[in-house]
């Protein structure tokens, strides 16, 4: 079968012959259904940082994964031929793409602790969105931040990520609101149910944050979040906008702000995810390519070309 894989940084990806893969202990074989496309895989094409999380070389990369088992290991007795599931790049197993063969090509062996039920009601596309992006906006707003029906929550940055955040909040029972530079956007913000959108978060002057969570991450709104939070409020940092951020350690205290950063995610975060996407009230944008486009898809990643998430469709 043919399969996108990376051999070095600066140097294109290759579409080499590579062997059908079979399940081995413990593992399932997938067939791909979809596969998505990250900003990650932008730097890993471009900064020999990535090369040390590389367990071989070359190797097939795609690491936001869905598909259906089409064969089963030895030992692997939770899932069958014909189950429909998401990947998790985060499980001791590894990720898909670093640790082992990514989705970029037809078929996928996986380790079956990394799957998790891809509910009848969800696509493949939103399936294999769901476990990256869709995964760390639910750890941030609901795991970390401990969202709770009712409470008045901040979301700061309406891209990517912030979107299925806002939307996650909003759909869990709180009250939403959206501090966005971009103006363009803030038409999304009424779209996802948002009470109010402002272009920075200390312009919501009369309104009380239980939790703030900074998609964003450029120092000043990190900063901004704990100036204003709630006594006993909490702020989880996502983005990295920028690396540092001058924070009053006055309203740290005296706000008493449980202040956190999240990353990533877990499996139980994307089947929470899933269970948003089930009700057909979550549904992130998305653009889509075919398996021969991968290269491309990356280059317009790249020079920020896309909107909303992209994803290979198999």
């Amino acid at each position: 079968m043919k399969a996108w894989q990376f051999t070095n940084t600066h140097e294109p990806l290759v579409l080499n012959e590579v062997p059908e893969p079979t399940a081995g202990p413990g593992e399932v074989v997938l067939e791909m259904k979809a596969a998505g496309i990250c900003h990650s895989d932008v730097g890993l094409l471009t900064d020999e940082g990535w090369l040390s999380m590389l367990a071989k070389r070359p190797i097939t990369i795609g690491h936001e994964n869905s598909g259906v088992v089409a064969e089963v290991g030895e030992g692997v007795t939770e899932y069958q031929v014909g189950d429909r599931v998401g990947v998790c790049p985060t499980t001791a197993a590894g990720a898909p793409g670093y640790s082992f063969d990514g989705g970029f090509a037809p078929k996928m062996a996986v380790p079956a602790e990394a799957l998790v039920p891809l509910p009848d009601g969800v696509d493949f596309v939103l399936g294999a969105a769901a476990t990256d992006a869709g995964m760390t906006s639910h750890a941030a707003v609901v795991t970390q931040g401990g969202l709770q029906k009712g409470q008045t929550v901040g979301i700061i940055g309406l891209g990517g990520l912030g979107q299925i955040g806002a939307r996650v909040a909003v759909l869990a029972g709180a009250d939403v609101y959206v501090a966005e530079i971009n103006e363009k956007v803030w038409p999304l913000a009424e779209k996802i149910g948002a009470k109010g959108v402002k272009g920075n978060i200390k312009d919501f002057s009369d309104i009380t944050f239980d939790l703030i969570v900074d998609f964003a991450g450029f120092g000043t709104t990190t900063a901004d979040a704990v100036d204003i939070i709630r006594r006993d409020g909490t702020v989880v940092v996502v983005g990295m906008g920028k690396l540092e951020s001058l924070i009053s350690t006055k309203s740290l205290i005296l706000n008493q702000c449980r202040l956190i950063g999240s990353n990533g995610g877990t499996k139980a975060d994307i089947a929470g995810i899933y269970e948003f996407m089930a009700t057909g009230k979550l549904t992130p944008q998305v653009t889509t390519i075919p398996f021969e486009e991968i290269p491309e898809g990356i280059e317009k990643l790249k020079n920020h070309e896309v909107v909303g998430r992209l994803v290979v469709e198999y």
